[in-house]
């Protein structure tokens, strides 16, 4: 008898996740050569979630402001989370709800990006940014977990992760992060922006 132990049924469904979440990589190609638009003509990307979808937002304006793989100019990318001082202001004065919606209201302009990651597809704050996002101009896209949720609803294009926990969803978004800044770095250096 073969046992399965937690870190091997991990492994599973990350796999089995990662094989239905292949057939999103022309969505994503298209958000990167999009972004690589809309940052090399001055415009910025705004990013945005809470918990470990937070860490994913400012890993990928890390990505964009730094560099992915090779060396090329910076690019505006704010993870709206990252300023604590702002976040924690607007949650005592606006509500939590306000928190991301409000900094989109003060940092994006029309024609700009606003990319939402959420696990849950659900969380009201992010919710909030979208319809600021969209009363403002901005293109907004989500990444969530399994479809239907409020977040995709909200969006102007999305791509939802079928998995089984929330810890596949968050990897799976990493990698959509990884892809979007190769899909844009590849842009860039195509000058096809």
């Amino acid at each position: 008898m073969t046992l399965h132990p937690p870190t091997v049924a991990h492994c599973d469904e990350l796999q089995d996740a990662l094989g239905a979440f292949r057939a999103s990589a022309h969505t994503i190609d298209r958000w990167g050569e999009r972004l690589a638009v809309v940052l090399t003509g001055g415009g910025r990307l705004l990013a945005a979630g809470n918990g470990g979808s937070a860490a994913q937002a400012q890993h990928l304006t890390a990505e964009l402001v730094g560099r992915y793989r090779d060396d090329r100019p910076a690019f505006s990318a704010i993870a709206l989370h990252a300023d604590t001082s702002s976040t924690t202001a607007i949650a005592n004065d606006y509500g939590v709800d306000q928190v991301f919606a409000r900094q989109v209201r003060a940092h994006g302009r029309p024609g700009d990006v606003l990319m939402l990651l959420s696990t849950s597809g659900a969380s009201a704050n992010l919710l909030s940014a979208a319809d600021a996002a969209r009363s403002a101009g901005l293109h907004v896209w989500a990444l969530t977990g399994p479809a239907p949720n409020p977040l995709m609803a909200g969006s102007d294009e999305s791509l939802c992760v079928t998995a089984a926990s929330a810890a596949t969803v968050q990897e799976l978004h990493l990698v959509a992060v990884h892809m979007v800044c190769a899909a844009f770095d590849a842009a860039v250096e195509r000058g096809t922006a």
